[in-house]
Formats: structure tokens, C-alpha cells, sequence
């Protein structure tokens, strides 16, 4: 069954209720904030906050992610010593522009679970696109660590170093989310889209969602509770799908048993790309708990 990654929640490190709390809410992922979102002067005090919570508090099964400072300023490594040591579940890395980011990154992750008796390679990593030059190095950022699960998208910094700024129908990030996904598709690996700001547009919120759906990532970074089951829904598969798929994955099941090349499903060819979407639905929907095996299909 597939890891759903569908949202994934920013905490700010600086926030003891949200970080106690935010589990409750239903993200698939929960990603502590040591960067943008906690002041230079709290940036000890955060860290000291994060690694206490994830040492003592039980998140379930909601994985735990936190993005680091980066490696040029003081806080970057040890924040990932200290991570390490509270066994995160990924690691994340802001502003990474190229594969030599990475391959640092996971050097000091190693280094830190040597020094903490884990298991190396146990802590995955995750990388925040944010710039032309990591969107143009894409690919190789999401092939330079076996660690690596995911990429994402950071639109503000992006959009900033594009001279433009984010407008309701994304025109702006067309290219940049295409060829992130491009990279990460070829990379076997997770794309995660960038947070949508204004939390009180939920129509503009949800276009944003269907249309990079429909694009094909895997989720999307989420700033508000309330946006976590907007997206959830959108990206949960629908009766018709689920039952077009059950009758594609029957109809295979049948020709390998009686040694057929070519079969159809409802007057239509079925191919490997259709085979293809119609196992990942269903993997999708027992993942979201709307389907399970043995349901009947009229």
C-alpha cells in the first residue's frame, strides 16, 4: 500500500500548542518549521521545542517531517544532529539548488546516526525547490540521495526570483511545477506542491488543488487545518473510477488465465498505461479506506 502523502502541514517550531496538537488534525504529514517560520532569535529555542516534542509525543501514524535551517547559517547542522537524534522521519531541506545539497545534507545525516547508534540511512530526506537554478537541476537533486522520498515546490522564493508574483491561475509556476514533476516521476520519487496562501479563498484554493492534481502530484503543502480535507476529498478517487478499475484489473486477471493478448473493458481496448492507472486507483483508494479488497462492484 502506498505511503499517501496527500498534505502535509507546516508547524512553526515556535508553537508548543501546534506542535502538541497538530497530529489531531488529520495531515497525512506534519512538517515542523525551524526556518521561515521561526525569528532568528528563537531559532535555539525552537529546535530545543521540536526535539522534545518528537521525542515524548505520540504522532502515530502521521509521519514527521522538519525543515531544517540551510547548511550557511549557524543553525543547519545542528538542527539535523538534533533531529536525527529525536528519530524525524524525513528531513527536510529548504532552498536546494543543487545535487552537492543534498549529498552534504545526507553526509551529516549519516555522521549523526553514527553518533546516535541508528541504523544508517533509516532518516529519509525531502528537498524544497525554490529557485531557477534548482527548478533547471531538478532531476538531478532528485536523484543524488537514495534517501531522497520527495521533492517540492517553494512558490514565494520561486516567483521572487522570477520578478513576478503569484496570480489565481498559476500561469507564473506552469513551467516550474512541470518540470519538478517531470523530475521527480523520473526519479521514482514523491511531488509535493507549494502551500496556497490565503486561507479564507477556498474556491481559489481548490482549483489550485484540482489543477495539480490533475497534473499529477502526490499532494500539497498546507499551512491551515481547515484546507487538509479539501484536499483530501479532491484527492480521493470516485465510485465510477473505483468500478472502472475493478473491471480492468478482473478482465486481466481473467485473459492471463484463459492465455489472451487483447481483451476490452466496456466496448474500449485496455492497455498497459490503462492497467497501469486503474492498479494505482485502487492502491489509492485502500489507502483512503473507500475501497477494500472483496467490495462488490455492480
Amino acid at each position: 500500500m502506498p505511503k499517501l502523502r496527500r498534505t502535509m502541514m507546516f508547524i512553526p517550531g515556535n508553537n508548543p500548542a501546534m506542535i502538541t496538537d497538530g497530529h489531531l488534525y488529520g495531515s497525512d504529514s506534519l512538517m515542523f518549521d525551524l526556518e521561515d517560520a521561526t525569528a532568528l532569535k528563537e531559532k535555539d529555542s525552537a529546535r530545543l521545542l521540536v526535539y522534545n516534542a518528537l521525542k515524548t509525543i505520540n504522532y502515530g501514524k502521521t509521519e514527521t517531517v522538519v525543515r531544517i535551517n540551510g547548511l550557511d547559517t549557524p543553525f543547519g547542522r545542528q538542527d539535523i544532529k538534533a533531529m536525527v537524534n529525536a528519530r524525524v522521519d524525513v528531513i527536510r531541506l529548504p532552498k536546494t539548488d543543487t545535487a552537492e545539497d543534498i549529498e552534504e545534507v545526507d553526509r551529516l545525516i549519516s555522521e549523526a546516526e553514527e553518533d546516535a547508534g541508528i541504523e544508517i540511512g533509516s532518516t529519509k530526506m525531502m528537498a524544497a525547490v525554490e529557485s531557477p537554478l534548482g527548478i533547471i537541476n531538478a532531476y538531478e537533486i532528485a536523484t543524488a540521495s537514495n534517501r531522497l522520498i520527495g521533492i517540492a515546490l517553494g512558490a514565494e522564493d520561486f516567483v521572487k526570483s522570477m520578478k513576478t508574483n503569484r496570480s489565481p491561475g498559476g500561469i507564473e509556476l506552469m513551467a516550474a511545477r512541470s518540470h519538478l514533476l517531470l523530475a521527480a516521476r523520473a526519479a521514482g520519487i514523491y511531488a509535493l506542491d507549494t502551500v496556497y496562501s490565503d486561507v479564507n479563498n477556498t474556491e481559489g484554493f481548490l482549483d489550485e488543488v484540482r489543477l495539480i492534481k490533475q497534473m499529477g502530484f502526490d499532494g500539497k503543502s498546507v499551512i491551515h487545518p481547515k484546507q487538509i480535507g479539501l484536499v483530501h476529498k479532491e484527492f480521493e478517487p470516485t465510485e465510477k473510477e473505483i468500478k472502472h478499475a475493478v473491471k480492468v484489473l478482473y478482465a486481466i486477471k481473467e485473459a492471463e488465465k484463459q492465455g489472451l493478448g487483447v481483451i476490452t473493458v466496456d466496448g474500449k481496448m485496455v492497455d498497459e498505461p490503462i492497467v497501469v492507472r486503474a492498479r494505482r486507483i485502487i492502491e489509492l483508494a485502500k489507502a483512503t479506506g473507500v475501497y477494500k479488497d472483496g467490495d462488490l462492484i455492480d
